[in-house]
């Protein structure tokens, strides 16, 4: 990490410490806005990567967050079967309105507002994982257990 964190990383470091977790969010120069490129950023296993995708439930407008491991292709069925409703996937202006953070910077935590998650059973497999901190480019490591806890997740097949 070079100099000081942008705005958005920032304030993941910051909901980050308030939680009590003692991650630390880094940016790289070169993006890690796909599962894929972040994986070679990192120099980890593209499973490794917590992808977070926002749904909305088609007739409440609920948004849901899944927290997928980066091999994996969420089952939108399973996903409203989890919701108890039909789900679609949100546009980028209901994901900043829900998160207040753009698609391929979405973090675990520090949303603008509660969204129920859901955390890829998968993930739970690994020692260590890493998700995004606000910006296409920040990231921070973790353990699949710091996951639940910050985030109250519900663990979950995705697949």
């Amino acid at each position: 990490m070079t100099g000081p964190l942008s705005s958005s990383a920032k304030r993941i470091q910051d909901t980050l410490a308030s939680l009590g977790a003692g991650f630390e969010v880094i940016e790289l120069p070169q993006s890690t806005r796909s599962a894929a490129e972040a994986a070679a950023a990192i120099g980890c296993a593209v499973g490794q990567i917590a992808k977070s995708i926002v749904f909305r439930t088609a007739q409440s407008g609920v948004p849901i967050l899944v927290i997928a491991s980066g091999a994996n292709r969420i089952d939108e069925a399973r996903i409203a079967a989890l919701a108890g409703e039909p789900i679609e996937k949100a546009d980028a202006g209901y994901v900043r309105e829900k998160t207040g953070f753009a698609i391929g910077g979405i973090p675990p935590v520090g949303h603008a507002q509660p969204i129920r998650t859901i955390i890829d059973e998968d993930l739970l497999g690994f020692d260590e994982i890493w998700a995004a901190a606000g910006t296409p480019n920040a990231v921070f490591r973790l353990a699949p257990a710091g996951l639940l806890a910050i985030t109250g997740g519900t663990p979950s097949s995705i697949k």
